[in-house]
């Protein structure tokens, strides 16, 4: 068998050699982490880099740390084995939580090991990945979804008992001697924010809280010069309203999940808005959406929180529910330790959409920090070492990723709206060209190429006419959500005179000015194609509803609404229905 190459790290793999790329690709099999062969389960590359800063279509992503990927990749079999044999040790723990008949328990265990063997023998499976397999195993031949609800309980109303007495009020909320070093209140009142986070931030990751094992002394210290420790996060909370961010939240367990939401208060306060993304199904001692229903100091202390249950949110409903909620809670998706590959499109979205990702815990901090890859939102993670050490670092976003806040967009579509308000008082005819753009995969730039010539064909040949072609309006850096959201606010703004689909017609003139035959991949094609178009079609029938005088010119509406869906971050179609 072939060599693999050496690698140093796991962000410089590239797929552009035939043997590393039939390994990476058992890899990502072996762990169902390979979209093409799950698509409904699995993230989508264009998914993918809503998060993880991806450069060109040849770079993978592993949802682990590098150090675990590595002990696979270079067949480490004795660090390999301390994680599996950890893993399993979980397993066991879980099994034995039941109170089970001997013969059931047997059963039970002996079923799991037949299936560890199997893992442990191939040596490809992340470690994560073989719990949740057999956690599904156990849950599954034990009839109970969740073993841990009472435990976490427990440690909620312990928390929540904690927070309330009031020494522990005195000591979280006593202010810092420091009044007079501020000019101005601004000041004051952005530090005092600061040293509340960074105190809720120690105070949630010291489990002793909600053991029931700690004094009030211990949490005294635990206050004490808090902010030194979390000094990556100065600067990142706002003074003012109008510098307001929004805030992907990701906790850990049931207990510190308390404090947690208190943060989350205090950056309600600031006029911050917060997503805050919890488990969809159960993952030992992390907090799930169940939780939320059945909890009734969780039901106190969040209130009336939003809590979306659509695991795939539109970029539309996901500004939406921020416009009007500050707090909106939704599912990662997951019955496991964070993977980004498995995680919810509306997780994947809210990621994208917020200006920072804030994580807490040792088991995310490892997923995050400890990948060679860098992500699209500065990342803060806060945890305690093995030594029980609170430590809280930053990894900025990668420099080159462009982040296109609802406001750019708006500001965009604002120009192009500006525009076509000229054009109508000058009484020139508003003509909007929808068209295939990347509809037919590997074909984008022969599509912008086609809608271009054709166009340009309208306008030598249309008196009077302001033609508004998508393909010129193009920035790099957005991706399909972007764009539709984009157009979305453009062709609602009520100045189009004329709606005008891509016909095969169109397609074959185009062709023709271009001096070529039409490519069989575009034969018989039009804009009913394209999922983009299929959306825009209903857009259509809508504004022409409010405003009869549209005229829509191109196939029949009916012809386009075999296709119902486009992919996630992409310009071409998920698929045809």
């Amino acid at each position: 068998m072939s060599r693999l190459p050496d690698l140093v790290r796991v962000s410089d793999i590239q797929l552009d050699e035939p043997v590393l790329e039939a390994w990476i690709y058992h890899f990502l099999m072996e762990n169902n982490i390979e979209y093409l062969l799950s698509p409904s389960i699995v993230a989508s590359p264009e998914q993918l880099r809503f998060m993880v800063a991806l450069r060109g279509e040849a770079q993978i992503y592993s949802p682990c740390d590098d150090v675990t990927f590595f002990c696979i990749y270079r067949k480490d079999s004795e660090r390999l084995a301390q994680e599996y044999l950890k893993a399993w040790r979980f397993i066991i723990k879980l099994i034995y939580s039941y109170a089970l008949s001997k013969t059931a328990r047997s059963r039970i265990v002996n079923l799991c090991r037949y299936r560890f063997q199997n893992f442990f023998t191939e040596g490809i499976i992340l470690p994560s990945r073989m719990i949740k397999r057999l956690v599904k195993i156990v849950l599954t031949q034990c009839g109970d979804p969740d073993p841990f609800r009472e435990k976490k309980s427990l440690s909620n109303s312990r928390a929540s008992q904690a927070f309330a007495d009031s020494e522990f009020q005195r000591m979280l909320h006593g202010c810092p001697d420091f009044t007079a070093q501020y000019l101005s209140i601004p000041q004051l009142r952005q530090e005092l924010h600061f040293v509340e986070m960074s105190r809720l931030m120690r105070l949630s990751t010291f489990e002793p809280i909600w053991n029931g094992t700690t004094s009030m002394e211990e949490i005294a210290h635990e206050v004490t010069g808090a902010e030194e420790d979390c000094a990556c996060l100065r600067g990142l909370v706002a003074g003012e309203q109008e510098d307001s961010k929004k805030f992907l939240f990701i906790p850990d367990v049931a207990g510190g999940f308390i404090f947690d939401i208190h943060l989350i208060f205090s950056l309600l306060k600031q006029g911050h808005r917060v997503i805050l993304a919890l488990k969809d199904a159960f993952y030992f001692h992390s907090p799930t959406l169940w939780d939320l229903e059945r909890e009734e100091v969780l039901k106190r202390v969040l209130g009336k929180a939003f809590i979306s249950t659509n695991g795939h949110l539109t970029k539309n409903e996901l500004l939406q529910l921020l416009r009007e909620h500050h707090l909106v809670i939704i599912s990662d998706g997951l019955s496991e330790q964070l993977n980004l590959c498995r995680a919810s499109v509306s997780f994947a979205r809210a990621w994208k959409e917020c200006d920072m990702v804030i994580a807490k815990g040792r088991r995310n901090m490892q997923i995050l920090m400890g990948s060679s890859h860098e992500f699209t939102r500065d990342v803060i993670c806060y945890w305690r070492d093995a030594d029980g050490a609170f430590q809280c670092l930053l990894k900025p976003r990668a420099n080159w990723v462009r982040k296109f806040s609802e406001q750019d967009i708006l500001l965009q579509s604002k120009s192009i709206i500006a525009a076509m308000r000229c054009a109508k008082e000058a009484g020139k005819t508003v003509i909007f060209y929808s068209a295939i753009i990347g509809s037919i995969p590997g074909q984008t730039q022969a599509a912008i190429e086609v809608v271009n010539v054709f166009v340009g064909y309208l306008r030598d040949n249309l008196d009077n006419a302001f033609i508004i072609n998508p393909a010129e309006h193009f920035e790099h850096g957005m991706d399909g959500d972007d764009l539709m959201y984009m157009w979305e606010h453009v062709q609602r703004s009520g100045f189009l005179d004329v709606w005008r689909f891509q016909t095969v017609e169109d397609i074959e003139k185009s062709f023709a000015l271009l001096k070529r035959k039409v490519p069989s991949i575009w034969s018989g094609k039009d804009s009913t194609f394209s999922t983009g178009c299929t959306k825009e079609i209903g857009i259509a029938l809508d504004v022409q509803r409010k405003h009869p005088e549209l005229q829509i010119i191109g196939p029949a509406a009916e012809k386009f609404f075999r296709r119902r869906d486009y992919g996630i971050g992409k310009y071409f179609d998920s698929k045809l229905k």
